[in-house]
């Protein structure tokens, strides 16, 4: 089947649901409207859904195929939006002061629902079961752990699931793809330090936790330096350093906080733990207290080998061999679909959407922020064929 030419059909369609999406823009899980908006389309599908994660959405389309083993595969996609204003002067553009589709989560969202009506309606010629996830929360906390602590990679049991992130530095009709780690894991964290206030003219007097904060700040640089191999990669970055009042006024505490990213389970294990001894020590040093909160935030990604060998092979048969790039290395940023893929087999790609000649620059998370539309229909392919091969012939 050329699932391009399928999906090219309903192009103009897609756009149109892209960019209702993009003109309303919701954040975390509170996505009422575009909730509302995805149940409505897979209602006029005729494709069955249930809610989950508040307003998540899992859907399912059982194939009529006869078969002796019935497998599932999930496709998945993000929904939310990032508090920020949106600058571009498109018709599209967001109708919602203080919040915007910087992302493109709006394209992933229209994607998976062109990928269900394509698949909804030859269901006849594969076997097995296609769920459609449509997670909240991606840019917070994770909407991925709540729906699968509500079995969305249950009944029936998925076993494997796909998903991509629309990539404004690849031009559109390409993809990028990596086996192994893909994205790193994330903790951030807060450091409290306690001292004792004092006049500035008189710091002999004072525990001054200004001094010991930065001290503090010095010696973890030694973390990602002198104690994480540098063939492994891994960063310690200080986002916030707060504290004090005046010029004359030696503070009585500083708050710190900052992020760890790793990319491999016991770097992750080892840089939390030193970070906690290199905190307490210096600031026992000096003769301060501090309290430290680090956060378990998303892990890494896996991009499972055998999902990717087969991926490749449906991607080079779909949009040519030549609009493939391999990438070697991973991505320091974070994304919730890591959930998934240490629960099943996955497999997660970029989809080029950046056109130079149209001005589609800038980098996701800005304020310009946008995508050459032609990558929708090269999406919805892509996911349709990886299904479709993975339930038939995989």
């Amino acid at each position: 089947m050329d699932f391009l030419v399928m999906s090219n059909k309903i192009k103009d369609e897609l756009i149109e649901i892209r960019r209702d999406f993009h003109r309303n823009p919701e954040l975390g899980f509170e996505l009422h409207r575009t909730s509302q908006k995805v149940r409505e389309f897979l209602e006029r599908e005729g494709i069955e859904y249930r809610v989950v994660a508040q307003t998540g959405i899992e859907a399912i389309i059982r194939g009529k195929k006869p078969t002796v083993k019935e497998k599932t595969i999930a496709i998945r996609a993000d929904m939310d939006a990032l508090p920020l204003m949106d600058k571009k002067n498109t018709l599209y553009s967001s109708k919602e002061l203080g919040k915007m589709h910087a992302c493109g989560h709006d394209a992933h969202t229209t994607m998976a629902l062109g990928a269900a009506k394509i698949m909804n309606s030859i269901k006849s010629e594969f076997s097995g079961n296609i769920k459609v996830l449509f997670e909240p929360a991606e840019e917070t906390v994770g909407g991925a752990r709540p729906m699968i602590a509500e079995g969305v990679l249950e009944n029936p049991y998925v076993d494997a699931i796909i998903g991509c992130h629309v990539d404004e530095g690849s031009p559109v009709g390409t993809i990028g793809i990596k086996n192994d780690v893909v994205y790193a894991a994330s903790n951030p964290f807060n450091i409290t330090i306690y001292g004792k206030g004092a006049h500035g003219a008189s710091p002999h007097k004072s525990i001054d936790p200004i001094v010991i904060g930065s001290n503090v700040v010095v010696a973890l640089q030694t973390l990602v330096s002198r104690e994480v191999s540098p063939t492994s990669p891994a960063v310690v970055t200080i986002g916030t350093f707060n504290g004090g009042t005046a010029q004359n006024i030696i503070p009585e505490e500083v708050t710190i906080s900052g992020i760890i990213r790793t990319m491999k389970l016991e770097d992750r294990q080892y840089v939390k733990e030193r970070l906690v001894e290199i905190t307490e020590s210096v600031v026992k040093a000096f003769r301060g207290s501090c309290k430290i909160d680090i956060q378990e935030s998303y892990p890494c990604l896996y991009n499972d080998d055998n999902m990717y060998k087969f991926f490749h092979k449906v991607a080079s048969n779909t949009i040519g061999d030549e609009n493939i790039n391999f990438v070697k290395d991973p991505t320091m940023g974070v994304e919730s679909f890591a959930y998934f893929s240490l629960e099943r087999p996955a497999m997660f790609y970029w989809l080029g959407c950046g056109n130079k000649e149209r001005g589609i620059i800038h980098p996701a998370h800005s304020s310009l922020f946008d995508i050459d539309e032609d990558c929708i229909p090269v999406g919805v392919a892509l996911h349709c064929a990886t299904a479709y091969e993975f339930l038939n012939n995989n």
